[in-house]
């Protein structure tokens, strides 16, 4: 049976969170939805399960969780890594399944490292003991295959972000509907091969909205390089170490205050133009208010709320939730590629953001799970011209 894994992002009501497996008073196990706080029941607990607790001390904490079905860590938390150089996350190299990232909580910053393994059959649960990393290939696996993920988390804030790894794994991101004969049945016939190919995918919610909303600021109107290149710069000049027996180099991005003190120079030496550094001070200076955020579902009250702030529109919302909330609708309206891909791979021809969102139309709801699979599949559009080439300012 699963244990209770509490949300770390619920807001209202005490701060205590309930410890790694502790179970409810009549039995019940539950967990708690990222967005309302509210228990989801079964349906969670059934996809991401507490196996056992490892360790429960004030700066360190481990546990095991295990995934019934099967679990791609790479594929599903690589979209929370800005890059390969991204100095707060660090994905193994190669086929091995683990990554250290580092983060702040409400009670401070966070190492958390996670270990995935595919086991067969039945897991027998309480077993004691460390979990050695490994990947177990399909010809060595007899029976059902479900995988074993070790969390280790390090620093003040190692228990929130223990209680944080259930959300991180996908537990919230329910396929069924997608799945389903209606929605199925209308999806291409190379969505549908990816879909069976890939049921180890899962959305993560991360629930950190200040990082992921300076990220996708830091994305507006440029190249992934050059946003790639700028978010390494700022980070690992004005983040914290990050805390633990981590990676050299694994640093914290900085918090609502540490980005209020970056000087300008800086701003410009990391190829970030006014505007954009402008609207990374206003979410710093609502960095409280903003994590709020992280409790609302997803839907119009929270993308209304972000666009609120100057310097955040539809584009920069859908990047964000994507990554805090795990939103399997949001699509990136305004990407510079998006609309062209989804046109290529669905019709043959590019559109505009009004013509993809037409194309997604049938799929309301998972339209973020559809271009998610598009992209899996290992569709790539026809090229015409070369790549735009970034333009270099920095040292002007």
């Amino acid at each position: 049976m699963a244990l209770t894994v509490p949300s770390p992002f619920a807001t209202t009501g005490s701060t205590r969170v309930r410890a790694v497996g502790e179970r409810r008073d009549d039995g019940v196990d539950t967990a708690s939805d990222p967005a309302t706080g509210h228990a989801t029941g079964h349906a969670t607990a059934e996809r991401v399960l507490m196996d056992r607790v490892l360790t429960t001390a004030d700066e360190e904490a481990a546990a095991v969780f295990l995934i019934p079905g099967g679990y791609d860590l790479r594929a599903s938390l690589g979209i929370l890594q800005h890059g390969v150089q991204d100095p707060s996350m660090r994905l193994d190299p190669g086929r091995a399944a683990g990554c250290w990232m580092a983060f702040n909580t409400d009670h401070g910053p966070a190492s958390l490292r996670l270990d995935a393994r595919r086991v067969a059959g039945q897991h027998p649960p309480g077993a004691e003991g460390a979990l050695e990393p490994e990947i177990v290939g399909p010809e060595s696996v007899v029976g059902p295959v479900h995988v074993l993920v070790q969390a280790r988390a390090y620093g003040p804030g190692a228990a929130d972000a223990l209680a944080a790894v259930p959300a991180l794994l996908g537990a919230h991101d329910d396929w069924a509907d997608l799945d389903g004969d209606e929605l199925a049945g209308q999806l291409p016939r190379f969505i549908t091969r990816t879909r069976r190919a890939r049921l180890d995918v899962r959305l993560p919610t991360a629930g950190r909205m200040l990082d992921f909303a300076v990220i996708a600021v830091l994305g507006q109107k440029i190249t992934g390089l050059e946003a790639k290149r700028a978010w390494q710069y700022l980070v690992s000049r004005f983040g914290s170490p990050a805390p633990g027996p981590v990676p050299a180099g694994l640093t914290v991005p900085p918090t609502g205050e540490q980005w209020r003190r970056v000087p300008s120079w800086h701003w410009h030496r990391a190829g970030v133009d006014l505007s954009r550094s402008t609207t990374i001070l206003r979410l710093a200076q609502r960095a409280t208010a903003l994590q709020r955020l992280a409790a609302l579902p997803c839907g119009d009250e929270l993308a209304t709320r972000l666009m609120s702030i100057p310097g955040i529109g539809p584009w920069t919302t859908a990047e964000t939730t994507q990554r805090t909330h795990g939103d399997p609708d949001a699509v990136s309206v305004g990407d510079f590629h998006l609309a062209k891909d989804v046109g290529w791979a669905f019709s043959g021809a590019a559109v505009d953001d009004e013509g993809m969102m037409r194309i997604l139309e049938p799929w309301t709801g998972h339209r973020q799970r559809v271009v998610r699979l598009m992209y899996l599949s290992g569709f790539r559009r026809p090229r015409f011209h070369p790549r735009l080439a970034p333009a270099d300012h920095r040292f002007h």
